[in-house]
């Protein structure tokens, strides 16, 4: 990682989302001697800081902060479409469509992206 690129990819955040130093310090919970510091060339980034910043601003790409590579704002990826013709598939890449009309549906998990996840089952576990 390229100290000043890194500290340039800093100011467009900045100045992208029109915040002073001060305030981006307070954002993503750091103290804004730190950030002077870092602007100032003084520090070098560390693990924790590049964390804080792409937990706080999700349209901030960890590659492009750290290596410049990729885009900003992050271009967001599209949502999968979802057909409206019986077309979903379960796990088991098995069309709900051929599902056996004797089968009824026991548990229904979701997975969010965040790696947590829900259960739903009639039974309530």
């Amino acid at each position: 990682m390229n100290t000043p690129d890194f500290i340039n990819r800093i100011d467009q955040i900045l100045k992208f989302h029109d915040l002073s130093a001060s305030v981006f310090a307070d954002t993503i919970g750091v103290q804004r001697s730190s950030i002077s510091h870092l602007l100032a060339g003084r520090n070098k980034p560390s693990l924790e800081f590049v964390l804080k910043v792409i937990t706080s601003f999700p349209d901030v790409d960890l590659y492009w902060l750290l290596f410049g590579k990729g885009s900003f704002p992050k271009k967001s990826k599209p949502a999968p479409s979802v057909e409206s013709d019986s077309k979903a598939v379960v796990k088991n890449e098995v069309p709900i469509s051929a599902l056996s009309q004797t089968q009824a549906i026991d548990k229904i998990v979701i997975f969010y992206s965040d790696g947590s996840f829900k259960s739903y089952s009639e039974k309530g576990g």
